[in-house]
C-alpha cells in the first residue's frame, strides 16, 4: 500500500534512499516499470526490499516461501541475496501482473531459484504440505489479500522450520489500523491479524515500521 516509509517526509525519504540503498539496476529497472501501473501503489518500497534480503543473509536462509508476487521485486531482491542453491518458491492468482516479472527474473542471473506457482495461495500452501513440505522453508514472506492473511500465516507456521522468520507486510496499514473510523474488511483483517500474532506463543515478534509496517514473527 505504500512505496515508501510510512510517515517520513518526502525529503527524509529521498535522504533515507541517498545513504542507504544499493538497489540492483535491475530492480530498479523492474520498480520503474511497476510504478507505470495504476496498483503500482502494491509495489514494496526499496527500502524494504533490501532489508529482507538482509535479514536473509543474516539468517543463513535458502529457502524462501513468497505469498503475493504482484510484478516480483520482492521475489527478485529475495531471490539475489540467496546462495547459489536457494531456492524462491512464490505463489500469485495474477497472469498477467506475473508476466511483467518474468522477464526481468530470465535476465537476472538469479532466476533459476525462483518458482512461479499460478493459483489460490492457500491451495498452493495446503498442497505444499500434502507433498511433504513442512518444515522445508527458512522465510516466509506474506504480500497478499488481507482477508487472507489469518489462513496464510498458519498455514506458513507448518511450512517454516523452528527458527525461520515469517514477514507480514502493511501491517500499519498508511495508519489505518489505528483509526477506529476505519471498518472496512481489509483493516478489520489486519487489525485481528496483529492483535493474533501479538497473542501467539508459538512465536518471537517484532513490529517493524518499515515501509507500511512489517510483522516478524520468528517461529520457536
Amino acid at each position: 500500500m505504500s512505496g515508501k516509509s510510512l510517515g517520513l517526509s518526502e525529503t527524509l525519504q529521498a535522504y533515507l534512499l541517498e545513504v542507504s540503498l544499493r538497489e540492483d539496476p535491475l530492480l530498479a529497472e523492474l520498480r520503474k516499470k511497476t510504478a507505470e501501473l495504476p496498483e503500482s501503489n502494491m509495489q514494496i518500497a526499496p527500502e524494504q526490499g533490501q532489508f529482507m534480503a538482509l535479514l536473509l543473509k543474516l539468517t543463513g536462509a535458502r529457502r524462501v516461501l513468497e505469498v503475493g508476487t504482484f510484478t516480483g521485486y520482492s521475489a527478485l531482491a529475495m531471490a539475489q541475496a540467496l546462495p547459489e542453491d536457494g531456492e524462491v518458491v512464490t505463489c500469485d492468482i495474477s497472469p498477467d501482473f506475473t508476466a511483467i516479472a518474468r522477464p526481468f527474473w530470465e535476465r537476472s542471473q538469479a532466476s533459476a531459484k525462483i518458482s512461479l506457482h499460478l493459483g489460490p495461495a492457500d491451495e498452493t500452501l495446503r498442497k505444499l504440505l500434502e507433498e511433504g513440505h513442512a518444515g522445508h522453508f527458512d522465510f516466509m514472506f506474506i504480500d497478499a489479500d488481507k482477508t487472507g492473511y489469518g489462513t496464510y500465516y498458519e498455514l506458513g507456521l507448518k511450512l517454516v522450520r523452528s527458527g525461520g522468520l515469517i514477514a507480514v507486510d502493511n501491517v500499519l496499514w498508511n495508519g489505518s489500523v489505528a483509526d477506529p473510523d476505519k471498518v472496512d474488511a481489509d483493516t478489520d483483517a489486519i487489525r485481528a491479524f496483529n492483535k493474533a500474532c501479538h497473542g501467539d506463543s508459538r512465536v518471537e515478534i517484532s513490529l517493524v515500521p518499515i515501509a507500511d509496517g512489517l510483522f516478524l514473527a520468528r517461529k520457536r
